[in-house]
């Protein structure tokens, strides 16, 4: 990768994905779009910033031109949750910028990476030890975006040759950049709530487990598998990938035994309860690490560790 366009830049993914490549590629050399203007006051201070909306396939494509772009990363998604209140959004956001993604690398010789997700699997998949190749019947509109974007990819690159990849991101916590709208975001909001209240309500029910990661392994594995000799990977779309699995009583212990003060209540969403049990408990990743060297470095522990001291100086509160 040389030069980097990043569609959908000011989401939770690419609004830290802007600066981690920037540190590694270069500053001029990894360009930020979104659709929002307001992100150029963050994206736009060290390297170049643009505003598009991704279902914009003429602009899409004359930027990819002006900046000689040879890798298109598209993180343009309408979550889980949220795609539920608006299928019909949910299809033509998620659907366009993926289509207009995979025409513009295959005119422009472009390699193409668009995150899949944990789901992408429904309540006929296994649940525990989820196959890389397994039944795929999502009940979310997200879900099923995410596996006709899964089978598209995989369909460009046979059919056209374009460099496509892909990993399924189990729920993301992140310190710097709110979620908006996933299932598996109370795993961001209860760190905050930790912090500022010293008390949380779950929506997920308390024997729920599902897949997570912490976003440096998740910046990380995008670098790895996007770098990774294409003689070698014998999946593209998608990559089972994933570094930790808890229920919420399990994340609320790891917090507590931290700040000994902390509580928990339950006000089950019953939209999140049901996407939430349709997923899997946990992945089976080992493709992902025999193909391009996949190794989670971080933990429930450590990363709770990380968690509260970031978020606590964001609010200059102390532990205890």
């Amino acid at each position: 990768m040389k030069n980097i366009l990043i569609v959908g830049a000011g989401g939770q993914i690419g609004s830290e994905l802007v600066p981690y490549f920037r540190s590694i590629y270069g500053n001029n050399n990894v360009v930020a779009t979104d659709i929002n203007d307001k992100c150029k006051g963050t994206l736009g201070d060290d390297g170049p910033f643009e505003v598009l909306d991704a279902l914009n396939g003429e602009e899409f494509a004359q930027l990819v031109k002006k900046y000689k772009i040879d890798t298109i990363f598209n993180m343009v998604a309408l979550l889980s949750a949220t795609g539920e209140k608006n299928p019909q959004l949910a299809w033509k956001i998620n659907m366009g910028a993926l289509m207009n993604s995979l025409e513009i690398g295959r005119e422009n010789g472009c390699a193409v990476f668009t995150p899949s997700s944990i789901g992408a699997f429904g309540t006929s998949t296994p649940h525990d030890g989820t196959p890389q190749d397994t039944v795929m019947r999502p009940s979310t509109i997200y879900g099923v975006c995410k596996v006709t974007g899964e089978l598209l990819s995989d369909y460009y690159h046979s059919r056209f040759g374009v460099d496509t990849r892909s990993v399924r991101f189990p729920g993301i916590i992140s310190n710097v950049t709110l979620p908006g709208g996933g299932t598996t975001d109370y795993a961001v909001e209860i760190y905050y709530a930790a912090i500022k209240d010293k008390s949380f309500t779950c929506p997920i029910p308390k024997d729920v487990s599902m897949d997570m990661m912490y976003m440096p392994d998740a910046l990380s594995a995008m670098v790895q598998l996007m770098e990774a000799n294409p003689d070698k990977l014998v999946h593209r779309n998608s990559f089972n990938i994933t570094a930790m699995h808890f229920t919420p009583e399990e994340i609320f212990a790891a917090i507590k035994k931290r700040i000994p003060e902390f509580t928990m209540s339950y006000n089950v969403d019953p939209v999140k309860e049901a996407i939430s049990r349709s997923w899997p408990n946990w992945m089976d990743d080992s493709c992902a690490r025999e193909e391009w060297g996949w190794n989670p470095k971080w933990n429930l522990e450590n990363m709770t560790d990380d968690m509260l001291k970031v978020i606590a100086e964001k609010y200059a509160a102390k532990l205890f």
